[in-house]
């Protein structure tokens, strides 16, 4: 189940949501685990009680750590619950990959392959575990002490809002707001706006988007350099419609309960680098980065050879991260290697030419990368990359005005922020208070969005989040 379908929006919300507010306080949080068990169980059954066991053990054994004085045994403790975690994305995730990629070194030995049955991905895996992590290291660390109990652990793990697609949410961001929350009618009336919103960004404009981009990767290295910048183009907005909406949605729907989320991007196509770029594009995967992989590594603070080499690592997990494919390792490279460009003089020269020809540098060379990370292997991006830079004719996409309205309307939002008076708009959409000025207002919008919304996905295919397959 899919919050841009009807069966979530007609059925299991409105029931949801009913039963929330009708149970008393205190017993809130069983009816949200009850429903956020069905949400996942309704969409990968087979997985539910490995999901629930890896939590059962974790929880305890941070407890036990928590409990432990000795700080080596502490640290082994959190090292053992860090490797369960890791050990179920690598299996899940990685298994196939690894396989694979065995068996192509043994055919080239001439040694025989190994057998191998493919091992199915469920759905959320990777930020399941990252949240498991961040529990385990800081609790480790003495940054949050641990939950309770155990049922409020699992809450805080498998909550369906942001279980599926993120944000990655910290513990101690959270943890109180587990215990005791209150939402009034100010959080929830911002709350539905905020995810009505991020489902017309999902059904209205990257769906639509979505069409032409699969059209043009599928055509290829056939396709003509002007068909192949738009398909690229259809692409770099798609994807941010549709993850910025998914993480919309999720904030909105824990505001309704009383739960603040962090935010997950902030206008990342109007920064003026590639490291402002990731400093507004999926935050929370930026911050679990930083904190739990570079700073550790040594960050900034051993020279610059090191910090370089720092930023490779960091820049090859999260690129490995996204897909168990070398697209996404060579992505990561890519904006690894732009990271260190930047701190080698091109962040001095972006600087010098200014806020506009800075973004729109930045804007393709962010388009380039996002080839890697939507072609289906190597192969089909070197096709790619060379339909958009033959400079000559080839097959050409199917648009229709509709396309050309939505396609208009996402540079719009992409770039609003650059226009005059663009980010007091934006502001006022995105307003985390209610204003009886704008209720009125809000609400026709509202309302219209989701009814266009709810027609649309009854007329058209289904179209899943990107980032579900992460």
């Amino acid at each position: 189940m899919v919050f841009s379908s009807n069966i979530f929006l007609l059925f299991f919300l409105p029931i949801f949501l009913l039963a929330y507010f009708v149970t008393p306080e205190r017993f809130r949080n069983y009816t949200l685990l009850l429903f956020s068990l069905a949400f996942y169980a309704y969409g990968a059954p087979d997985f539910l009680f490995v999901l629930i066991g890896s939590c059962v053990v974790n929880f305890y054994m941070v407890k036990w750590m928590e409990k432990t004085s000795k700080p080596k045994a502490k640290k082994l403790i959190c090292g053992l619950s860090v490797v369960l975690s890791l050990s179920l994305l690598l299996y899940f995730k990685y298994a196939n990959f690894l396989v694979e990629n065995l068996n192509a070194i043994l055919g080239f030995l001439h040694r025989p392959a190994v057998g191998w049955v493919k091992v199915a991905l469920p759905i959320g895996i990777s930020f399941f575990t990252f949240q498991s992590l961040t529990y385990a290291i800081d609790v480790y660390r003495g940054t949050t002490v641990s939950s309770r109990k155990l049922s409020d652990y699992v809450l805080y793990i498998m909550m369906f809002p942001q279980l599926i697609a993120g944000p990655i949410v910290r513990y101690n961001s959270v943890a109180q707001q587990i215990v005791s929350r209150q939402s009034d009618l100010e959080d929830r009336m911002t709350g539905f706006y905020r995810f009505v919103i991020g489902l017309a960004k999902k059904v209205l404009i990257s769906n639509v988007l979505a069409g032409i981009a699969d059209e043009a990767f599928a055509l290829n290295a056939d396709l003509s350099t002007a068909a192949a910048w738009l398909g690229m183009l259809s692409y770099t907005l798609q994807i941010y419609f549709d993850f910025s909406g998914y993480s919309d949605m999720a904030i909105g729907l824990g505001k309704m309960m009383g739960f603040r989320f962090p935010e997950n991007f902030m206008n990342p196509y109007t920064s003026r680098s590639i490291t402002e770029f990731w400093r507004r594009w999926h935050i929370t995967l930026g911050t679990f980065m930083k904190e739990y992989l570079y700073i550790p590594l040594g960050g900034n603070r051993r020279g610059s050879g090191r910090t370089y080499l720092n930023l490779i690592i960091v820049f090859l997990c999260s690129g490995f991260w996204h897909g168990a494919s070398w697209n996404f390792v060579i992505w990561g490279a890519y904006h690894g290697l732009f990271q260190i460009f930047e701190r080698l003089g091109m962040a001095k020269v972006l600087d010098k030419m200014g806020k506009l020809p800075s973004v729109l540098l930045t804007f393709l060379i962010v388009n380039l990368g996002w080839v890697l990370f939507r072609a289906d292997n190597l192969s089909q991006a070197f096709g790619f990359y060379k339909a958009l830079f033959a400079f000559s004719s080839g097959s050409m996409l199917t648009l229709t005005p509709r396309f050309w309205f939505i396609f208009a309307l996402a540079l719009l939002f992409s770039f609003i922020t650059l226009l005059k008076k663009g980010q007091a708009l934006q502001d006022k959409i995105f307003a985390d208070s209610y204003s009886a000025k704008l209720s009125w207002i809000m609400f026709v919008l509202v309302a219209v969005l989701f009814v266009l919304s709810v027609g649309s996905l009854l007329v058209t295919d289904f179209n899943p989040f990107i980032y579900f397959r992460f």
